[in-house]
């Protein structure tokens, strides 16, 4: 049997669907587990052991759905469901199964503050798309495998990570806010994010103090998956690295601005008991004001950011 999974992005989602992959797998041991990405994800995926075959999305989507329909799949797995998979399903002409995206409870959520959001975690809403195959959730949590090759030289001991960077503005704590955190925690901080972050940590690692090492832009996702893994605690907003974070089982200290955790993508351990802590401002009345994020506050004063108490952030941090 051959089975195709589709997740085209982003970090987080992708490393969210790894229990889909790894249950598969341990349901049908002799099946070939393929799974379909895009170019720039690939070292998510490229070492786990789950998967038999790694597909990029290099070409032209109708030119790429009709090379993957030569391989012959048994079964389609979507994780993604927008029209361009709709399209691929369509191309490879196969049975499907896809997850509900919840869009129009988010939408209620959103434009109406009205939460029909069922209590469920997006990783529960992948499994239930494996319910005709058998597929049980092992409660194994997330997974992220490095390759053997991969190591940080010249990190700290016993550091804390605090990822500063999102994929949008409105899920970031200003600077300012960053920076008095770090202050406020007395113990070895590694900065980390992409090459956006750049700036943003150089101003943040010379303004907190000589304890705050900044690395990013420099690492890639796999270094800093690495010194994720190896760090005592993490600090971070809703973004991708959080996820990392939760596939290492490592205590969370999450910061929640224009999204909810009612969405369904806090932090995921499956049956493990580790400590995490979300913080978010309650009770405004624009909050959430989208289901992924805005490059300013649309009402101009970004309260649920700016009103983050970051002495409770540092506390939790150094409990």
């Amino acid at each position: 049997m051959k089975i195709l999974i589709v997740r085209f992005s982003s970090i987080g989602d992708i490393i969210l669907t790894t229990p889909v992959v790894r249950c598969l797998k341990k349901k049908f041991p002799d099946a070939e587990i393929h799974f379909l990405t895009k170019p720039k994800y690939k070292s998510i995926l490229e070492n786990n052991p789950y998967i038999d075959f790694l597909h990029v999305l290099d070409k032209p989507l109708f030119q790429k759905g009709f090379e993957l329909r030569g391989i012959g799949f048994d079964l389609v797995i979507d994780l993604h469901r927008n029209l361009r998979t709709k399209i691929l399903n369509a191309i490879l002409s196969t049975t499907n199964y896809s997850f509900d995206k919840l869009n129009f409870e988010k939408w209620l959520m959103v434009n109406l503050k009205m939460n029909l959001l069922p209590k469920v975690h997006i990783v529960e809403r992948y499994m239930e798309t494996l319910v005709e195959l058998g597929v049980s959730n092992d409660g194994g949590g997330l997974d992220y495998f490095l390759p053997s090759t991969i190591f940080v030289k010249n990190i700290p001991d016993n550091y804390l990570v605090f990822a500063i960077g999102a994929n949008h503005f409105t899920k970031r704590l200003p600077n300012e806010k960053i920076i008095s955190i770090c202050k406020l925690i007395n113990k070895p901080i590694v900065l980390l994010g992409g090459q956006e972050d750049e700036q943003n940590g150089v101003e943040i690692a010379k303004l907190s103090g000589t304890h705050v090492l900044n690395l990013c832009g420099i690492l890639s996702l796999n270094e800093s998956a690495f010194v994720i893994k190896n760090s005592d605690k993490v600090i971070t907003h809703d973004t991708g690295l959080m996820h990392i974070a939760a596939a290492f089982n490592k205590e969370i200290i999450s910061v929640w601005g224009n999204t909810i955790p009612d969405f369904g993508m806090t932090p995921y351990y499956g049956k493990a008991a580790i400590r995490n802590s979300q913080f978010e401002v309650e009770n405004l009345n624009c909050r959430p004001c989208s289901k992924i994020g805005f490059h300013k506050c649309p009402k101009d004063h970004f309260n649920c950011m700016t009103k983050q108490d970051e002495n409770k952030i540092a506390d939790s941090s150094l409990r």
